[in-house]
């Protein structure tokens, strides 16, 4: 039997780790499953969806048989070597942080991956995590290429004026400077808005990225000018667990002040801050929302309001706004943050279409509206499938 060609794409959390497979066809991709071992370390679940979203395997496993993310990984690997009539060409993956050296996607060697693990302080939550799959996949198939997609190289058409903070040159000649973050999500809004919003491929549009982790970002002509996120993923909007916007000065005052080390600074910051900290009760928009405690409220209203000032902030970097795109897990699925982030909108004509919004049609705006705004599901996956598979054409 002849196998099909095929790119695995991973991305791995700290609990989960999220997979797809894509048919290589030529010079295209087609889609053949999409995987997920969430729970790790506490439910371990795998699920397994064919493209067209119908189930095709849910199984479960004790704690100790997967108990961290190299287990899963394990796991994932027995479940795509039992797959029959493949043959797996590529690894792509994601990468979070590609620092100052990449800025475009790169086929991983040693330098790579040793260049990559030094940026794991400016992304705690993640880069570990990214990484820990190539490094296992580099023992076990050590020819197979791997190629690293990184989420801040779509921000790298930033100006330099944009990417700079007001600290001496020597700070940002060692890397110390604005980033961005979500570059796949946005880099795929960009490529779908002529099609789905052809008004809007070549204007100014704000993509919402909002979701555990959470940011904005300017296009202008499908180009990122500007971004919420800067050196770390911590900046911009409050997150699930991560504080967003912080004025410097409140870190020096924790260590300073209340004696906390950089490593309890960090844990504050990363994972006890943001919805988690300002309710004291979940990191989930979906249980805030459906809470009647006035905490759940008050992180609600504390989101909107952050939302609101950095699209005002972005609208003013575009010079106007035509459009808003809101994606990503609370984006695609939360009307009643739609709603209200609308609402900011406003004071620059925009108008929202109620029924369209609970629909969660592609166009939530009136036709009157001055602003066009759209929900688009994001798909970082496919992203990372087109750019491993152009690295491996291009040989």
């Amino acid at each position: 039997m002849t196998k099909k060609d095929a790119i695995l794409v991973m991305n791995a959390g700290s609990s989960s780790l999220k997979f797809q497979i894509f048919e290589i066809i030529g010079s295209s991709l087609s889609r053949l499953l999409r995987g997920q071992i969430e729970g790790v370390g506490v439910r371990p679940k795998l699920s397994v969806k064919d493209s067209d979203g119908g189930a095709l395997l849910d199984r479960t496993w004790l704690v100790h048989e997967v108990p961290d993310l190299l287990s899963a990984i394990s796991k994932m690997g027995d479940y795509v070597r039992s797959i029959e009539g493949i043959q797996l060409r590529a690894l792509g993956h994601r990468v979070v942080h590609g620092g100052p050296d990449y800025a475009a996607p790169v086929r991983i060697d040693a330098e790579v991956l040793q260049k990559l693990a030094a940026y794991q302080e400016l992304a705690p939550l993640h880069q570990p995590n990214n990484l820990a799959p190539i490094r296992l996949a580099m023992q076990v198939a050590p020819h197979l290429p791997q190629i690293a997609c990184f989420d801040t190289a779509f921000h790298r058409s930033h100006s330099a004026h944009a990417d700079r903070y007001a600290l001496p040159e020597a700070l940002y000649q060692a890397g110390v400077r604005r980033y961005g973050f979500h570059g796949l999500s946005y880099e795929y809004i960009s490529q779908v808005l002529p099609e789905v919003a052809p008004e809007l491929a070549f204007g100014r549009v704000i993509v919402a990225h909002l979701g555990s982790g959470a940011s904005l970002c300017a296009l202008r002509s499908g180009q990122s000018i500007e971004s919420t996120m800067g050196f770390t993923a911590l900046d911009g909007l409050p997150m699930g667990t991560r504080s967003g916007q912080l004025d410097p000065g409140v870190v020096l005052y924790l260590i300073s002040h209340l004696g906390m080390s950089a490593a309890e600074v960090t844990e504050l910051l990363y994972h006890q801050s943001g919805l988690e900290g300002l309710s004291g009760l979940s990191s989930d928009m979906r249980e805030l929302l459906s809470s009647n405690d006035p905490k759940a409220q008050f992180a609600i209203d504390h989101f909107v309001h952050r939302c609101g000032l950095h699209i005002g902030m972005l609208a003013a970097a575009l010079n106007g706004l035509d459009g808003v795109v809101f994606t990503a897990g609370i984006g695609e699925n939360s009307p009643e943050i739609r709603a209200r982030a609308a609402e900011s909108l406003e004071w620059l004509g925009a108008k929202l279409d109620p029924l369209a919004n609970s629909q969660g049609v592609p166009r939530i705006s009136t036709p009157e509206s001055e602003i066009s705004m759209y929900v688009i599901p994001t798909d970082e996956e496919l992203v990372i499938a087109r750019e491993t598979l152009s690295i491996l054409n291009a040989g």
